[in-house]
């Protein structure tokens, strides 16, 4: 369905989870996307200035892949703010997802892929409760955005 279900209780200590992380969120998004694109290689392909990079060091170097850490933290940050609003949330989400279905023409696998490592960063550098009061947010965000795939006849 397209209604969201999170008790008060849930959107709380999601958003104390991810502001964990949001308070560095250029280098937790680069460290994100550096170990995207190191596990799944296949993931550089869209990104035409980051095709060469070879090593993870130049990546994390790179403006480019700073910027676009940056700017998906940004999003998701956008998002866990109106976790209580679900018409606000799909305001922000199906945008995003009909410009990277029309547009950039991203598999939508890999936004599960890069959901997943955030939550594993998350487990690595806060703990486990930190991911487990995240999971069911990157649940959410997957699921809508496949949705808005779905629609523009992915």
């Amino acid at each position: 369905s397209s209604t969201m279900s999170f008790s008060e209780a849930e959107v709380q200590s999601a958003r104390g989870a991810w502001e964990k992380m949001y308070v560095d969120a250029e280098d937790n998004g680069t460290a994100v996307l550096v170990r995207m694109f190191t596990e799944h290689p296949d993931t550089k392909s869209y990104f035409a200035h980051f095709k060469g990079m070879g090593s993870a060091e130049e990546m994390k170097q790179s403006d480019q892949v700073r910027g676009h850490g940056k700017r998906v933290f940004t999003a998701i940050n956008d998002m866990v703010q109106h976790l209580d609003n679900t018409e606000a949330f799909l305001g922000i989400v199906n945008p995003l997802g009909q410009k990277h279905a029309t547009q950039l023409k991203i598999d939508p696998k890999n936004f599960r892929i890069i959901c997943d490592i955030i939550l594993q960063l998350m487990e690595e550098k806060f703990g486990g409760d930190c991911k487990a009061s995240f999971e069911k947010v990157t649940n959410e965000i997957c699921t809508h955005l496949n949705n808005v795939y779905k629609e523009a006849g992915w």
